[in-house]
């Protein structure tokens, strides 16, 4: 496998033609994964691994805690990247047991690079579809599924099906939660968020921090009462640098009518 092409000159990535393949850009300190010029897919500090440095992962994680009650035990991914999630839920969740499927083989060989830690009894990568991902999953086995799997052309329609909904309400327990990220100019947006509805029922679509992406949310956990939504902002606020404020506003204006 051919290592990624790493690009340190904007004029260098924009002359990039895309051939379906990750490359890699270093720019103020800061390395991001790309398929195409235009768009970014993930991205880190390489003096804090952990740190989320694109405001539509801190508005995931971010909702994910505020509406979770426990802390999840069982979490599951669609889509790597450069492992952003990954590295918070390892720093900060550290006895949750982690189940990732990235389709891409080139982006899972990135992972050293991007300082993902390595398979152990608390992570493991698979190199799998996502909507087969969860498919194959035993009934109410994740407690938390974080969904960010875009590629070259965009979301891949399999992860906007109504058969990967109803699979994804399957695979949660009971007080399961869903966050997913949806890019917020896809024509099919209204369509997905719509089939989350037919799955889940009430579905809350929030704002991504920093980008025009969605942020849809679906579980038990969106019916959480507003003032223990405040208890647990007052709570997790000290410990996560997530603009939790930002998000907490964002959800108790999505639950109104």
């Amino acid at each position: 496998m051919n290592p990624p092409k790493i690009y340190d000159r904007p004029e260098a990535v924009w002359a990039h033609m895309p051939d379906r393949q990750p490359f890699l850009y270093m720019a103020d300190g800061l390395l991001s994964l790309h398929f195409e010029a235009a768009s970014v897919q993930s991205r880190m500090d390489p003096a804090a691994p952990a740190r989320l440095t694109l405001g539509y992962t801190r508005t995931m994680m971010g909702a994910a805690l505020l509406l979770l009650g426990p802390v999840p035990g069982r979490i599951a991914m669609i889509g790597l990247g450069g492992g952003s999630l990954v590295k918070y839920c390892r720093q900060h969740l550290p006895e949750a047991v982690i189940e990732v499927a990235e389709i891409s083989a080139e982006v899972i060989a990135l992972r050293e690079r991007f300082c993902v830690p390595a398979d152990s009894d608390h992570l493991r990568v698979l190199c799998t579809d996502g909507a087969a991902f969860v498919a194959t999953a035993g009934a109410g086995e994740w407690d938390l599924l974080l969904v960010d799997g875009f590629g070259p052309g965009g979301q891949p329609p399999q992860l906007g099906s109504q058969r990967f909904y109803d699979d994804c309400r399957a695979a949660l327990g009971a007080d399961g939660l869903l966050v997913a990220n949806l890019a917020g100019s896809d024509p099919r947006l209204d369509l997905y968020l719509s089939r989350l509805e037919t799955a889940f029922g009430r579905v809350l679509n929030l704002p991504a921090a920093d980008s025009d992406n969605r942020i849809a949310i679906a579980g038990r956990g969106v019916a959480t009462a507003d003032s223990r939504l405040c208890a647990r902002l007052k709570r997790l606020a000290p410990q996560h640098d997530l603009d939790l404020g930002r998000t907490c506003a964002a959800l108790l204006d999505a639950r109104r009518p």
